[in-house]
């Protein structure tokens, strides 16, 4: 059991540090977006493109990471400890995830050009709002699917068992 454990460090260690750094991520995400609502409830007009940009990217960042790196990581994690019923969980929390996703895509289609910018100003107060709803949610289902998927196969949960 004790060599099972120590492989399973050897494989999955990696993933704690995946994980830290999208965490990381988040809260570079969690700045930006602070940033943009202080700069839209000081004054509107004067929100730059730049600053949508930036954060717009650190979202599409951290959305991309989610779903290209870390979901796919945590769900071989899974299928490597035989947890089909963390898989069936998963799968459901995805399928929530993928709303969330289509709204960070139609709010970075709205601010894409510096013409679709101007267009849909007026409404960023509103996007800001949709989206904290969004990312409160998706960072909550993220937290679970991370609890279910690594924090009850990885190799520190099993230390005890050893």
């Amino acid at each position: 059991m004790l060599e099972d454990c120590k492989n399973a460090l050897e494989r999955w260690g990696g993933v704690h540090s995946l994980i830290d750094r999208w965490l990381d991520q988040r809260r570079s995400l969690l700045v930006s977006f602070i940033e943009l609502k202080e700069a839209c409830d000081s004054e509107l007009e004067a929100v730059s493109k730049a600053r949508i940009d930036t954060f717009s990217e650190t979202l599409m960042d951290y959305i991309s990471a989610g779903h290209f790196e870390i979901y796919p990581q945590l769900a071989e994690e899974a299928r490597a400890f035989n947890d089909e019923s963390a898989l069936q969980i998963a799968s459901q929390l995805l399928e929530r995830l993928e709303m969330s996703t289509e709204m960070v895509l139609e709010f970075d289609t709205d601010y894409a050009s510096t013409v679709r910018c101007q267009q849909h100003l007026a409404r960023l107060p509103a996007w800001i709002d949709r989206l904290a709803k969004g990312l409160t949610e998706r960072f909550a289902l993220e937290d679970q699917l991370i609890a279910r998927l690594h924090a009850a196969n990885s190799p520190q949960s099993n230390k005890t068992l050893a």
